[in-house]
């Protein structure tokens, strides 16, 4: 039997010893649980969890290995991983790394043989909490008092976002993506429908978008609070009145903001690959994955020229609004679906619709 290696200091005191796996180094971040049962390795490279630790419910980790096609991104920006159990001999056709090499090479810290279900429930009776990761030799103690101090960042889409305008060249209509912590799979979804996609850093102007002359603006997902990005508000409020606008979980939280409406902060969130929502206009029900620690006041709607479109079947909040004005809509979870169910892809469509309409009505 392994001997303890490595342990979770949360905020509020609580100790957790467990195996260590990926890279030896101390990160602290806030803690947060996903639901899914696969796509870990999605998970870890989506912008979206940037300066957070993630808990996986799945009490497995790591069987089918890392591959080099399913990234979100680049450079993950997670600043750990907790499991129940790892798996360092993943078994499948397409496995080129395992989660542990692939953690070092990233220099992320993962602690496994912990009691994720004890740890989800505390994040879902108290909220988010913070944490770190270190090894066991360090002092609890010093390292809680550190933690404690530790203020979690305030412009996690800054260090996600692209820092320059790239091209993705199709032969369809053009589309601005502006990027707070874009996943491929939005790319991906854009570039099958043969759109000519621009992408652009999450502090483009209005002036800058107009010049590009787009037939529809792709609002990306992204980390953290979207009051802390003012300038893409008032951005939003130029461009909305003029040109097609679909946006995805932060990009749907932005033009909420936009239009008047408030957001506020979930107790734990909504992450995971399992999530039903009903759609008001069809009456349907899409299983949809989620990743989001924000949400949009319903309540607020009601003074803005936004309608509600789809509801959290689990807990009534925000899924989706429209503009009753413009052709503009968003969605709070994530229709690319990477990872989990391709019921929602159909909002692709939708916008692209919306660029077809708004060309022809020019």
């Amino acid at each position: 039997m392994y001997s303890y290696d490595r342990q979770l200091i949360l905020e509020d005191g609580t100790v957790y010893k467990g195996y260590g796996f990926g890279a030896n180094k101390a990160l602290a971040g806030e803690v947060v649980f996903n639901t899914g049962m696969t796509g870990y390795q999605e998970t870890l490279s989506d912008p979206s969890y940037n300066g957070q630790i993630v808990t996986f419910t799945y009490p497995l980790i790591g069987n089918y290995g890392i591959n080099r096609d399913d990234f979100e991104t680049i450079n993950p920006s997670i600043k750990g991983l907790i499991v129940r159990e790892v798996c360092k001999k993943p078994s499948n056709f397409r496995t080129e790394y395992s989660l542990d090499e692939v953690l070092k090479e990233l220099n992320i810290p993962g602690i496994s043989g912990i009691d994720t279900r004890s740890l989800t429930r505390k994040i879902r009776e108290h909220g988010t909490i913070k944490g770190i990761i270190t090894d066991l030799c360090m002092d609890p103690e010093e390292q809680l008092e550190n933690l404690r101090k530790t203020d979690l960042p305030t412009n996690q889409i800054e260090q996600v976002s692209t820092q320059k305008a790239f091209l993705s060249s199709g032969n369809g209509y053009r589309v601005v993506l502006v990027d707070f912590g874009m996943k491929s799979g939005i790319l991906r979804e854009l570039n099958e429908r043969n759109c000519d996609i621009v992408v652009v850093p999450h502090n483009v102007t209005a002036a800058e978008i107009f010049r590009l002359n787009p037939d529809g603006i792709m609002l990306s997902n992204g980390p953290g609070d979207p009051e802390d990005v003012p300038e893409t508000i008032e951005m939003l409020k130029e461009v909305m009145p003029k040109i097609p606008v679909f946006g995805i979980c932060m990009g749907h939280q932005l033009i909420a903001l936009a239009s008047g409406a408030k957001t506020y902060k979930l107790k734990f969130g909504h992450r995971g690959a399992n999530h039903p929502v009903k759609n008001l206009i069809t009456g349907k029900v899409d299983i949809t994955s989620q990743n989001h620690g924000f949400s949009v006041d319903i309540e607020s709607l009601k003074d803005t020229d936004l309608e509600l479109t789809h509801l959290s079947v689990n807990d009534k909040t925000c899924e989706g609004v429209r503009h009753k004005k413009y052709p503009v809509f968003s969605v709070q979870y994530h229709p690319e679906a990477s990872p989990g169910p391709h019921d929602p892809n159909y909002l692709f469509d939708q916008f692209i619709d919306y660029m077809r309409e708004f060309k022809e009505n020019k």
